[in-house]
């Protein structure tokens, strides 16, 4: 089997060198998976801050289809849990241990979609983040709960990996959306 951390090294490496920025027309089937999937107006959208040339998800909030949902922000809690917090464009952020811009703490929210980062993925929809397993651990543990959220991982269409190793407790995502569309 081919070691995560190998991987991780390759592909941090790959999407700083083939990183580009995306406009607001990367988002656009989202839309359309929107309309099919989401009948709700009044919904959280947990999505995440960008770093180490991750796709620009907070160009989300320059188009008007979404201006009528909420958003969240992760924030990383202790014995390295996540929850998320509501969150706007200009609201006060502060920097976690990671680097990370998180929201100040309000009250929990619980997201119906989320949108998560990652540095590869495969055909079948499995993702590979960078190793503390938080996306897997809020994922895994919602899902206990038998809430259903909508699972969109965001990357480059070069960040796909023909068959990555899959473990115990990774996440798999229910979509994709690169450059080229959604798988």
């Amino acid at each position: 089997m081919v070691n995560k951390g190998l991987i991780r090294k390759k592909y941090l490496t790959k999407r700083k060198k083939n990183y580009f920025d995306v406009n607001t027309n990367y988002f656009t089937p989202l839309i359309n998976l929107f309309r099919k999937k989401i009948k709700k107006r009044n919904i959280n959208i947990a999505i995440y801050y960008p770093t180490s040339y991750e796709v620009d998800i907070l160009k989300i909030l320059k188009i008007e289809y979404f201006k009528k949902y909420n958003f969240l922000l992760p924030v990383i809690e202790k014995k390295n849990s996540m929850n998320f917090y509501h969150w706007k464009k200009n609201d006060i952020l502060k920097i976690n241990k990671y680097g990370i811009p998180e929201p100040i703490k309000s009250i929990k929210k619980f997201p119906s979609v989320i949108f998560v980062p990652l540095l590869a993925y495969d055909k079948k929809k499995n993702r590979l983040g960078y190793g503390g397993g938080f996306y897997d651990k809020f994922l895994n543990n919602f899902n206990k709960y038998n809430k259903r959220i909508l699972t969109i991982g965001v990357a480059f269409s070069f960040q796909k990996y023909n068959n990555l190793p899959v473990q115990y407790g990774d996440f798999k995502l229910e979509h994709i959306i690169t450059e080229k569309g959604i798988i």
